[in-house]
C-alpha cells in the first residue's frame, strides 16, 4: 500500500531523527514492512523464503509445531525492532536519515540458518560457492565498512546488527532453551 500512499509511508519509515522528537518508537516495526520498490521486496521475500523456512522447521520440530511457529515470529519480529536501534542511536539528531526494508530482521535469520548449518554452500552473488560460517564473515565485514564508507542510502547498520542479533538469538534458542 505504501507504494502508492505516500503519506503512509512518511508515517511508518524508520526516521530517527522523528522518533526520537515526537517518541514514535513504532517506526522500528512499521518500517520493516516498506520497501523502496518491487524488486526489494522481491529480494527481501526470496532470502526470507530460503532460510526462513528452514528455520521455522527447526523450531517447530524442537518445540511443537504451534509454539515453534510462534516463537519463529517473535525472533523475527524482535530482530526486525532490534536491529534498528542502533541506527536510531546513530541518527537520532540526522533530520535527514531515514530508513525502510526489513533487511536487518533478514539478515538476523540468515544468520541464525548459518548458526545450524555452517558448513552448507551458501552462493555469493548466486555463483561463488562458499560455506555459510565463510559468507557470515564476509557479510559482517561488508556491513561493516558499508556503514562506515557507504554513500549509498542503505541501513548497512541494520544488516550488521540484525546478523549479530540473531546469531545471538539463534545461540540462546539453540543452547539455552
Amino acid at each position: 500500500m505504501a507504494f502508492s500512499n505516500r503519506h503512509l509511508y512518511e508515517q511508518c519509515k524508520h526516521y530517527p531523527y522523528i522518533e526520537n522528537r515526537e517518541h514514535s518508537y513504532y517506526r522500528w516495526f512499521t518500517c520493516g514492512f516498506l520497501h523502496a520498490d518491487w524488486f526489494h521486496l522481491f529480494l527481501n521475500l526470496f532470502v526470507l523464503w530460503q532460510f526462513g523456512f528452514a528455520i521455522e522447521g527447526i523450531y517447530k520440530v524442537q518445540f511443537g509445531f504451534i509454539i515453534g511457529g510462534i516463537l519463529f515470529l517473535v525472533v523475527y519480529f524482535l530482530i526486525l525492532v532490534l536491529s534498528n536501534v542502533p541506527t536510531y542511536f546513530k541518527h537520532k539528531y540526522n533530520p535527514t536519515y531515514a530508513s525502510i526494508g526489513a533487511s536487518g530482521a533478514i539478515s538476523g535469520i540468515l544468520f541464525i540458518y548459518v548458526l545450524y548449518y555452517p558448513t552448507r554452500l551458501l552462493y555469493l552473488f548466486g555463483m561463488i560457492p562458499l560455506p555459510g560460517f565463510a559468507m557470515a564473515i564476509l557479510y559482517l565485514i561488508y556491513s561493516r565498512w558499508a556503514s562506515r564508507n557507504a554513500q549509498d542510502h542503505i541501513d548497512h547498520d541494520a544488516h550488521y546488527y540484525g546478523a549479530v542479533i540473531g546469531l545471538v538469538i539463534g545461540i540462546i534458542i539453540k543452547y539455552l532453551l
